[in-house]
């Protein structure tokens, strides 16, 4: 798990963490994707990015969801996977992927170049909430409980991770690099998970869909642990695709495959491997919470 602590994280804190050189810096870094067939004579296949928002563990899972698209699209569907939502959003921006999962807040920051391709449903709605997780037995009635702490963030792009958290603590006037003894981020809800188990973290940001999903396919991970605080309701993570990508054709074949994952067997497989109850096109308007969030931070309002 990469760290992040003293002054360095303090100044990273204080701003939004999605800055344009940060991003042109991972774009500049980011591989580009070979091209092969697909939709006709000498296209590429179809490239889809997976963030760490993606329960991307399982093997099964993975090959699944490649064979589901792959079939529903017509074409092969190559998955790509990062570290950091920064270089999904670099290769996703720049044209390099034809969509990807990546998270409310990198949409919401790049919305300009993002089209809506689709959010997932989970209980009933395209909604999600951001936890915060300690051990079982502590009492937290609210953010400055977690004085001097330990904190483990996932992702500095994340909005459950870490935007929703630290916007709370900006309304409560509260400084990451005071208010903690130390924080980090961990590069995956995951990983905060198991910051938090096994004591290297006493406190932690995850996302509420992860927390909750991992609970049920894997109990240990979350044996001993307890939500301490659960935000409002914001719009899942999404399935965008570039603005203007160079075959539209792409962002329709995969906004349709996914919409219509529940009617298909091996779609309806994917999803409950997901703990999803499918997708659904949407409306950007279900991220203007988090837009508020971004412009909070940003000093905006």
């Amino acid at each position: 798990m990469a760290t992040s602590t003293g002054r360095g994280a303090s100044r990273s804190a204080g701003r939004l963490a999605i800055t344009r050189r940060g991003f042109v810096g991972a774009l500049l870094a980011a591989p580009a994707l070979r091209a092969s067939s697909a939709l006709g004579q000498g296209a590429r296949d179809i490239t889809f990015g997976l963030t760490p928002v993606f329960l991307s563990n399982d093997l099964d899972l993975t090959d699944r969801l490649r064979a589901y698209l792959s079939r529903a699209c017509g074409s092969p569907v190559q998955l790509v996977t990062r570290r950091t939502y920064q270089e999904i959003t670099a290769l996703l921006v720049s044209g390099q992927l034809d969509a990807a999962w990546i998270c409310g807040y990198p949409y919401v920051v790049y919305k300009a170049d993002l089209e809506l391709v689709a959010i997932p449903v989970w209980r009933g709605q395209p909604l999600y909430q951001s936890y915060i997780i300690v051990r079982e037995g502590r009492r937290v009635s609210g953010i400055p409980d977690l004085a001097g702490d330990v904190h483990a963030f996932s992702d500095p792009d994340s909005n459950s991770g870490y935007l929703v958290t630290r916007v709370a603590m900006l309304e409560a006037g509260l400084d990451p690099a005071t208010f903690f003894k130390r924080f980090f981020f961990t590069y995956g809800h995951r990983n905060v998970i198991r910051a938090v188990g096994s004591g290297l973290a006493q406190s932690g940001s995850v996302d509420g869909y992860v927390f909750d999903v991992v609970a049920k396919v894997e109990p240990a991970l979350t044996k001993g642990l307890a939500v301490a605080r659960r935000s409002e309701l914001l719009g899942f993570p999404p399935i965008a695709a570039p603005a203007r990508p160079s075959d539209p054709r792409r962002t329709i074949i995969l906004r349709n495959a996914l919409v219509s994952m529940g009617s298909d067997p091996d779609g309806k497989a994917v999803l409950d491997l997901l703990k999803l109850d499918g997708f659904t096109p949407g409306s950007p308007a279900i991220f203007d919470g988090i837009a508020a969030k971004v412009a909070r931070l940003a000093g905006r309002t």
